[in-house]
């Protein structure tokens, strides 16, 4: 593994043998990272949204299949 910072980024160079499901599993949480890094948002609020979009998507599946 090469790793290397230049102005305006990171690199991270594997060897091609690498599993991409877990590859692609780590990238997901550091786009996360990414994203989350500047938020000023609170744990609650997040919970919360979570819970909402979750119930949200539930009600639609249920609407759709008339459950």
């Amino acid at each position: 593994m090469i790793l290397e910072r230049t102005n305006d980024e990171i690199l991270v160079r594997l060897p091609a043998y690498v599993d991409l499901t877990e590859l692609q599993n780590m990238l997901d949480y550091l786009e996360y990272k990414e994203n989350t890094a500047k938020t000023k948002a609170k744990q609650k609020d997040v919970d919360e949204l979570s819970k909402t979009v979750n119930e949200s998507i539930w009600k639609k599946i249920k609407d759709q299949r008339k459950l």
